[in-house]
């Protein structure tokens, strides 16, 4: 265990220092991506394009504003406005240089740009050039060209790069309208990368534990509550005076004389005025914290907060899976599927926020079979299940961080959902069953064990339940890689 190890489990309470294994299993974040990232990353649409003389480039954008209603959807804010001849793609530079004037624009030093106007569906097309005509340096050589153009905007640097030499130039503004804000995804992962393979290496402690015991398979789940400064009791962002939370803080936009704004990222460029990532729409969906607040916009109070809180850490539950205990093979292969590890975890922590409130104890009933199976049943358990919650207040597991050995299945899934888990770390993906992933993968992984027909099942659904705008409730997710850990093996088919 190295030294900056050794100081992460000095820090945590006594409860998890009587716990974790001896030897920690290092590992590395891979945030999950969202199912909207992979299916609605790249949706093209069909853009008008025209050109004009820089003095007249202000007319120009006047008229496509007009005909848009000035909806910034619709102009296209992640595309540039207005592109220098020198600066279009390859193939649209050829395309344009033999169309028109286009050589006496091309050639020489050119005092014209290109000027994106909107989305080719949303622009009446013999308006559009009524009005160019309008303006006399362009009305005797009206040119109008039709390009593909991407209709969301970039989710990284890279994307907007090849974006830029496939369509048109595009711009990268540090937000995701198609997943969770990158600064809070950062901000986050700076906390939970400190100690993740603790309790990773907890979770697969357990786990192994579970199997030798014969209880059921080797997955494992811990539940932690982290707290951390400058949070308050409600979860949501407390900024001190003078802090910036966002990173789109280094983008902003500036006008230049000609009517095109100049966006200033890496010094580029003339460009259409385009709204900060603080105050950035996408249809309903405003880019909002893990726990629903938007961190781009905490008011004054906020700052007047107690953000006198040290970051810490401690365990809330600990179970393994359980689904062979008190079997007797009247339940099939799958065995009982209320003891998943997710599930007695959560219960645990149900247990414990009811303990916490002193209610009347019941009289135990006495049952021949116990279908949740959500006592303690490992020594490990029991330890964790008698220590107090660290904060019994507020809802089952709002703002707790849950880590498993392997993805949760569709059912845990939306349990973990309801109950209002803040994050998800697991290490194991599950292609067929797993629900919190979005990736379409795992065609081949049933394969090796011969149950499918050809060795072939079809793969998962790919649902990415961790990230969802139409559910009442997102919650961060990583997947954990390492090298050194041992690999928990289950079947393919298996419903973690």
């Amino acid at each position: 265990m190295g030294d900056s190890m050794k100081e992460v489990v000095e820090k945590l309470d006594p409860v998890a220092r009587r716990l974790i294994p001896p030897n920690i299993d290092l590992g590395t974040l891979v945030p999950l991506k969202t199912n909207l990232e992979l299916r609605d990353n790249l949706s093209l649409g069909f853009a008008y394009i025209t050109r004009a003389p820089n003095k007249v480039t202000n007319s120009v954008v006047e008229i496509a504003r007009a005909l848009t209603s000035d909806d910034t959807a619709k102009n296209l804010p992640h595309l540039r406005r207005c592109v220098k001849p020198g600066d279009l793609p390859p193939h649209l530079k050829t395309q344009f240089m033999n169309e028109g004037n286009g050589r006496q624009v091309h050639f020489g030093k050119s005092n014209w740009l290109y000027i994106l106007l909107g989305p080719k569906d949303e622009i009446p097309y013999e308006e559009l050039v009524s009005r160019l005509a309008t303006i006399d340096d362009i009305r005797d050589d009206i040119f109008v060209g039709v390009i593909p153009v991407p209709l969301l905007a970039p989710t990284s640097q890279m994307l907007a790069s090849m974006w830029s030499s496939q369509f048109w130039q595009t711009i990268y503004r540090r937000n995701n309208p198609l997943g969770p804000h990158p600064s809070t995804i950062t901000r986050f992962e700076n906390y939970v990368s400190k100690d993740a393979s603790v309790w990773m290496s907890l979770a697969q402690q357990i786990a192994k534990k579970s199997q030798k015991a014969g209880l059921g398979e080797p997955v494992g789940a811990v539940i932690i509550k982290r707290t951390i400064p400058g949070k308050n009791a409600g979860g949501k962002t407390v900024m001190k005076p003078g802090m910036i939370e966002s990173d789109s803080s280094s983008d902003y936009t500036r006008t230049g004389p000609n009517g095109c704004n100049l966006d200033v990222q890496g010094g580029r460029g003339e460009m259409d005025a385009i709204p900060s990532a603080e105050t950035e729409y996408y249809g309903d969906a405003k880019q909002l914290d893990a726990d629903g607040s938007n961190p781009e916009a905490q008011g004054d109070d906020a700052s007047k907060q107690d953000i006198s809180v040290k970051e810490s850490t401690e365990i809330v539950a600990i179970a393994a899976d359980a689904r062979w205990h008190q079997q007797d093979g009247t339940s099939g292969p799958t065995g009982n599927p209320m003891a998943h590890a997710a599930l007695r975890a959560i219960s645990m922590v149900a247990q414990k926020l009811v303990r916490a409130e002193d209610r009347p104890k019941s009289e135990p009933q006495i049952m021949e079979y116990e279908t949740f199976q959500d006592k303690p049943l490992l020594g490990d358990e029991q330890i964790v299940f008698d220590a107090d919650h660290p904060s019994p207040d507020g809802y089952l597991c709002h703002e707790l961080e849950l880590y498993m050995t392997h993805e949760p299945c569709i059912m845990c899934a939306m349990a973990i959902l309801h109950s209002r888990m803040g994050r998800i770390v697991f290490r194991h993906r599950m292609p067929l069953t797993g629900g919190m992933c979005a990736e379409d993968r795992g065609y081949d992984s049933c394969e090796a064990s011969g149950l499918c027909e050809n060795g072939n099942c079809g793969g998962g659904q790919g649902l990415g339940l961790f990230y969802r705008k139409e559910l009442n409730w997102s919650l961060l997710g990583w997947e954990w890689e390492s090298n050194d850990a041992e690999h928990m093996l289950v079947d393919a088919h298996l419903h973690a």
